[in-house]
């Protein structure tokens, strides 16, 4: 999340939508940006820490990233949902609290109807990972959930984390996005260290606006150097992400060399 500029500004029950400089912006009624999207490339990851949220992609084998299941706790601008479906053509589930946001984002972020791969859903993330049929149902989850305050996340207890962790398939992948440079960054960790296991963790360095993106996996074995790199020049010949950089980025929480 970061503040921007307003050009113009529509209210939308609860969601603010505002433009600048040809990209459009999600708020919850205050200046923090709950997500973007350029107006003329929708499936373009716009801002650098969602860009990150797909830091997963590099744990995942390049001839298993035509396949899979994705799930999204949190919709923003919908900015991850339109590359797992639109892009990977992965099957999808989101699930928002706020129906404001699925209203703007199906107006306003290029959201499209549910379809046989396409899934929103306007729940409760808290109950929804703990319902049976979704247990090791998604193999890349990703989790960015923040109120209008945008202080911390709204869900962030071990008990919720390790939901998370039985949401994800054997082999599945969570990314998780915090602010970094925020004394609460620390303990948020260790709840999702304490739920995968600290070997199961690795963290991003943070954006310059303090976003720090943790992946966490579920019985994940972490290739070598080479197998990686290799990984990261398929992610970005395919997908036009800078998975290069991430590698540059990334650590086992903690400390320690990647």
């Amino acid at each position: 999340m970061t503040t921007t500029k307003k050009k113009s500004q529509t209210l939308l029950a609860g969601a603010t939508i505002s433009e600048f400089d040809g990209v459009r912006y999600l708020h919850l009624g205050t200046d923090w940006v709950q997500g973007a999207m350029r107006i003329r490339a929708p499936r373009k990851l716009e801002l650098e820490y969602i860009q990150r949220m797909m830091a997963w992609l590099l744990w995942r084998p390049t001839d298993a990233l035509a396949h899979g299941r994705a799930v999204q706790l949190g919709l923003g601008a919908a900015a991850i949902t339109r590359f797992t479906h639109q892009v990977l053509r992965w099957p999808t589930t989101v699930v928002e609290l706020n129906p404001s946001v699925i209203q703007a984002c199906r107006l306003w972020f290029h959201l499209p109807d549910d379809d046989e791969r396409l899934q929103v859903v306007h729940a409760d993330a808290a109950r929804w990972v703990l319902q049976d049929e979704h247990l090791q149902s998604a193999d890349a989850l990703c989790v960015d959930l923040y109120d209008h305050d945008a202080a911390a996340p709204v869900l962030d207890d071990e008990d919720f984390y390790r939901a998370c962790r039985g949401v994800l398939a054997p082999g599945g992948l969570v990314t998780v996005n915090l602010f970094g440079r925020d004394a609460s960054f620390e303990r948020s960790a260790e709840r999702v260290a304490a739920a995968f296991g600290a070997d199961q963790v690795w963290q991003l360095a943070p954006t310059k606006e303090g976003n720090t993106v943790l992946v966490a996996g579920r019985e994940v074995v972490l290739p070598d150097r080479e197998i990686l790199s290799a990984r990261a020049d398929a992610i970005e010949d395919r997908y036009g992400l800078k998975a290069r950089k991430w590698l540059r980025l990334v650590r086992p929480y903690g400390g320690g060399a990647d």
